[in-house]
């Protein structure tokens, strides 16, 4: 069970006395295994209790639109560390596969997974021209969009289990918003 708790007005989030810690804060495992762990649950967006994907992808927003108005190639750049590297992380704490066997297909995306949507979020900033507030929030709400109702080729994605499949749902989702965002900025300029 996770608690929220507040020290000198900062809040934090902890694991009760009494209840194991979060699948995604492994004890006793090899540090390779930990690291991946860590990266796969996004650095700890994965352990929020409610709605852990979309903790991720506003961790995903605030990373890309640092990147974004830094430089577009740093965001690319991250957008490729966060797909490869969540691609290993994703098989080296979970065991499985690039591709899912028949019986892993059957296991769904596990909840605190989600450097895939850390990746597909930064993936539907790349359209934008600059990090302003009515970009980020048109981005963060069209990947959700598709994220969560997964319409067409981002839910067949889902369906392929394995690490690739964990992933390739939330890129897809992020390239479709991207596709959107672009449409949007012809209709309304550079309003976005």
């Amino acid at each position: 069970m996770l608690l929220f708790g507040k020290i000198d007005g900062l809040a934090f989030l902890t694991a009760a006395q009494d209840s194991p810690p979060p699948a995604c804060y492994p004890t006793g495992m090899p540090p390779k295994t930990r690291i991946a762990h860590i990266i796969a649950a996004g650095f700890g967006a994965g352990a929020f209790p409610r709605a852990p994907g979309t903790a991720g992808s506003l961790l995903g927003l605030v990373l890309g639109a640092v990147l974004l108005q830094a430089s577009p190639a740093l965001l690319l750049a991250a957008i490729l560390l966060a797909t490869y590297g969540g691609l290993w992380a994703i098989m080296a704490a979970t065991g499985l596969g690039l591709r899912a066997t028949q019986d892993a297909a059957t296991h769904a995306d596990p909840g605190w997974i989600v450097i895939d949507e850390v990746a597909g979020q930064m993936l539907a900033l790349v359209a934008l021209h600059r990090a302003a507030p009515l970009g980020l929030a048109a981005g963060f709400a069209l990947f959700r969009l598709f994220d969560i109702l997964k319409p067409g080729p981002i839910g067949w994605a889902d369906r392929q289990g394995g690490a690739a499949g964990i992933m390739a749902d939330d890129l897809l989702a992020g390239f479709a918003s991207a596709l959107c965002l672009l449409l949007l900025q012809a209709v309304l300029g550079h309003m976005l």
